[in-house]
């Protein structure tokens, strides 16, 4: 379980195909893997990725085809940069949301529109999410835990602020390029509720 709070931001290494539409990937990142050990969960670009090695700063993940093609990590190479958050601790505290390093689905920015002490990003949605997102809703962005400005049928809209944009790849990303969205599970769970409810199965 993340926060959606980035930590650092990091950078690929290198990627290695090993069979089966799969992939080793080497990521840089003093800072997570300053405790991180085998077995550790470590959110890249929102993508919950499993420790596998750490050497001098750098930590392996194993990348199944599965994850490839149902987010935007496919798409990186070595040197670019990637939001890294290590799972949040018990006792820390809940700065962003409840977020599960579950991508639901790879959208893609189609307009930024900058201001005086922020910019207004808009994303499109991937068929099937519009029905999570609500305005002042929360919504993860590439890792980034992000309140919601407006929302469409198809799309929604967010303010970043300069810490956001210096900080995390968002402040980089331009019109056209994927970004990993993970909706507000609590949403997914009241919608099963409603639906088992209407079903009768809910007493």
């Amino acid at each position: 379980m993340f926060t959606g709070i980035v930590e650092e931001l990091g950078e690929i290494v290198r990627s290695t195909e090993t069979g089966d539409d799969s992939a080793l990937v080497a990521i840089r990142g003093p800072l997570v893997t300053s405790d991180a050990r085998h077995g550790d969960s470590i959110a890249v670009n929102g993508v919950c990725l499993t420790v596998v090695d750490v050497d001098g700063g750098v930590f392996t993940a194993d990348v199944m085809g599965e994850t490839l093609r149902r987010t935007a990590l496919g798409a990186l190479r070595p040197g670019d940069p990637v939001n890294l958050e290590r799972a949040a601790a018990l006792n820390s505290r809940l700065g962003g949301h409840l977020v599960q390093g579950h991508v639901d689905g790879v959208g893609e920015i189609v307009a930024r529109e900058p201001a005086a002490q922020w910019e207004t990003v808009r994303f499109r949605l991937p068929d099937g999410l519009a029905r999570y997102v609500v305005e002042k809703g929360s919504i993860t962005v590439d890792g980034v835990s992000l309140t919601v400005a407006e929302a469409g049928d198809d799309w929604f809209s967010v303010g970043l602020i300069p810490t956001t944009l210096k900080l995390t790849v968002l402040g980089t990303k331009q019109v056209g390029d994927p970004v990993n969205l993970e909706v507000d599970v609590l949403a997914k769970y009241v919608e099963r509720l409603l639906g088992d409810r209407g079903a009768g199965s809910v007493r």
